[in-house]
């Protein structure tokens, strides 16, 4: 009877994991639609299974967002200045802005055609100032633009690039929903995200968040080189992801696991290389643009750097400086945890903890920022109350960064004054520390990280999954070494005999 019943727990503990199951507010939230799944429900349909459902939901939002922008579309984004239509109705985009100034629509080769000064406004950005995978995404959906460069060109090249950017979003929420096998659901939150649905269309940056995401369920396959192959060309689209390689090498520097980073960290750079070293060879200045520009640029919207700068009237001309030096300082706090923790911390709570300290750090923080955490939180902390107070926090910081510009961009200065625009931007910083204090407790306290309540090492680990430590500084609480949970107690006091948990 006893092996029977331990049986029946593995059965329990592989069977996948209901949000209304375990998570109050999940719970809570599906009373609109009936109440918690009962305990005779059935797991799955012929049709009606997990992924094709938040597939739906998604698009649902994604289609939500694209309504949300409409006076932008009706007319917003073509009124010149004193015109403050696009922010006021908090709907402004860069992308029908990016046709017209950086060439699309004169037919201009994004890297190896000069951008007048007279189309991009700047005597300073001379070429397509994106990584030079986004720069290719770009010049895709002008293909699909008819000839031109009136409005209503533009208004087609947002159409095509939204389109582009719903399948990157529908691939963002299948990524993250099978990264964890046992854990479908958890995708369901990165579907119903408001901040995905009030951001997706800002710029590109869902391109590269879906790609990263991709290496990530890759890595969680135990398939590394491939991985690495998404994570490079994430890269290629967007800098952010090369964290991600920053989380893996501490992780498998502490499991032993150096061999396989190796091999996602070279074809992670071959990937990178493939797409950029042709731009590199061919069109030097153009391909330097990115990085040119991401040097120069000075203190700017949303970060903590133009709060400092602000209030204290020191211009921060070396704020380049200032925001490297404070995130080494936070990567070494990261790299301190992740080797003293008493238990090997998960994927998804070092790469989310690597983005964040960017984001804190970083001399600019454009609303569409909020996607680069968006999967890594779900990964890292998915507890839908958790989730909510973080993405309402961006939610407001989305509407503050527009009402501010509102007021700068208006004759009668409606909007958000500079004290209320610091207030938004310690909104958001207050939301990103909240969830990233949590992380650093569900590590340092392992029995709160919700993934680990059942035993489990890291879903989403990959060859690091179960694996003991190779390298620990200090020592850890669990024994013997290794990041798996120690034995629950059998019913007479002792361990079960072939390990695991028992219920009776």
């Amino acid at each position: 009877m006893t092996s029977v019943r331990y049986r029946a727990d593995d059965d329990r503990r592989e069977s996948p994991v209901r949000p209304t199951d375990e998570d109050p507010v999940a719970a809570a939230g599906s009373e609109f639609i009936g109440g918690p799944a009962g305990r005779w429900a059935l797991s799955g349909h012929r049709w009606w299974n997990p992924l094709r459902v938040m597939v739906l939901v998604v698009i649902g939002m994604f289609a939500l967002g694209m309504v949300q922008k409409t006076s932008c579309y009706s007319g917003g984004w073509f009124q010149p200045p004193p015109s403050d239509q696009q922010y006021a109705h908090a709907c402004y985009s860069d992308i029908p802005h990016m046709y017209t100034q950086r060439g699309f629509g004169a037919d201009l080769v994004p890297y190896f055609d000069r951008i007048p000064d007279s189309l991009s406004g700047s005597a300073d950005l001379h070429y397509l100032e994106y990584p030079v995978l986004t720069g290719l995404f770009m010049e895709v959906a002008s293909w699909l633009t008819p000839p031109g460069s009136g409005q209503h060109s533009a208004q087609i090249f947002w159409i095509a690039n939204s389109g582009m950017l719903m399948i990157c979003a529908v691939a963002l929420v299948v990524c993250v929903a099978r990264t964890n096998r046992r854990r479908p659901w958890d995708g369901l939150f990165v579907a119903l995200s408001p901040a995905l649905a009030l951001t997706a269309t800002i710029n590109w940056d869902l391109f590269a968040v879906a790609l990263a995401a991709g290496g990530l369920l890759l890595w969680s396959r135990g398939r590394p080189g491939r991985a690495g192959v998404l994570i490079g060309l994430a890269a290629a689209a967007k800098l952010y992801p090369v964290l991600l390689l920053g989380a893996l090498f501490l992780l498998c520097l502490r499991a032993g696991r150096l061999r396989q980073f190796g091999r996602t960290l070279g074809a992670a750079v071959a990937a990178w290389l493939v797409v950029n070293l042709p731009v590199m060879a061919f069109a030097p200045h153009g391909w330097a643009q990115f990085y040119t520009f991401s040097k120069d640029r000075g203190t700017d919207y949303g970060s903590l750097w133009m709060i400092v700068r602000d209030r204290s009237g020191n211009a921060l001309d070396g704020v380049n400086e200032y925001g490297i030096a404070l995130m080494l300082l936070l990567c070494v706090g990261i790299a301190a945890l992740a080797l003293y923790a008493p238990r090997r911390p998960r994927l998804g709570q070092m790469a989310f903890l690597m983005v964040a300290a960017l984001l804190i750090s970083n001399k600019v923080y454009s609303p569409q920022y909020v996607l680069w955490l968006l999967p890594l939180a779900v990964l890292a902390r998915p507890r839908w109350r958790d989730l909510a107070i973080w993405q309402g926090a961006e939610v407001l910081y989305f509407l503050g960064i527009w009402y501010r510009l509102a007021y700068l961009n208006s004759a009668k200065h409606h909007g958000l004054t500079a004290d209320a625009y610091h207030l938004a931007i310690g909104v958001h910083l207050l939301g990103v520390l909240y969830l990233c204090a949590l992380v650093v407790r569900d590590i340092l306290l392992p029995e709160h990280d919700v993934l680990r309540q059942d035993g489990s090492d890291d879903p989403a680990g990959g060859v690091l999954e179960g694996a003991e430590d190779a390298f620990v500084l200090g020592t850890p609480v669990h024994e013997p070494k290794h990041a798996s949970a120690p034995p629950v107690p059998y019913a007479d006091g002792g361990p079960h005999p072939e390990g695991g948990s028992y219920t009776g």
